[in-house]
């Protein structure tokens, strides 16, 4: 059992990278959140979802804060967040539901602290499938899935979102085969953008830094446009 937290839940989106509670369905959600250089910043924010809470996922996924990192350097505000029962956050593992919710919570507060801003979803692994649920409930700008499980969760009961999709796939996935990925997408209507790293195995061991580069280059042409400088006085 986690140890209750007093929530400290900001009613401003941080000006800078900071660490606090929001309240969610389960308790506390533990979240983190960053911001971009003043000078490129666009309107809009990510939040991202972590790999499977009982197979050591959390927030500080180096693949998450990768995914982190290249959505910040592009310009967005980014959120990453435990689900129910990782890190400090409360409540218990639900097979994909729950976490869902959790999702769903931390998207209300970014729409009430950015209600202007365009908002993106991501997640690795099994957080690739709570980004999915909730994109369909959600207006959602862009969908970023990174190694989707498809064969361990219900994917094919899923369909596309009203957004652009990219879909990431490390093709030496000794969790997540390749193969199966390639047919998922290819019976979605429409297919999501599937990009295909070479020698990449599921952490994307060795090939981390590449991960960011293609991230970047995959969903630039979809980001909102800079906010315009402040005149000087």
């Amino acid at each position: 059992m986690t140890e209750a937290r007093t929530v400290e839940q900001p009613g401003e989106f941080p000006t800078e990278r900071r660490e606090f509670f929001l309240r969610g369905p389960a308790g506390v959600i533990e979240c983190a959140t960053d911001v971009p250089d003043s000078d490129e910043e666009r309107p809009g924010t990510v939040i991202i979802c972590h790999p499977h809470p009982e197979h050591a996922g959390t927030m500080h996924n180096k693949v998450v804060t990768i995914l982190e990192r290249s959505m910040r350097e592009l310009g967005l505000r980014t959120v990453r967040f435990n689900f129910r029962g990782v890190g400090h956050s409360e409540g218990e593992f639900d097979d994909g539901y729950g976490e869902t919710d959790d999702l769903f919570a931390v998207a209300e507060w970014v729409r009430r602290t950015r209600p202007d801003d365009v908002l993106w979803l991501g997640g690795f692994s099994f957080g690739a499938y709570i980004a999915t649920r909730a994109a369909l409930n959600l207006d959602v700008g862009q969908l970023i899935t990174i190694a989707p499980p498809v064969d361990r969760y219900a994917f094919d009961s899923l369909h596309h979102p009203e957004c652009p999709w990219l879909v990431v796939q490390g093709d030496e996935d000794e969790l997540v085969h390749i193969d199966l990925v390639a047919k998922w997408v290819d019976d979605l209507d429409p297919p999501p953008e599937l990009v295909v790293m070479k020698q990449a195995d599921h952490m994307f061991h060795r090939r981390i830094m590449d991960l960011r580069g293609l991230l970047k280059n995959g969903v630039r042409d979809q980001l909102p446009e800079p906010i315009p400088a402040r005149p000087l006085d």
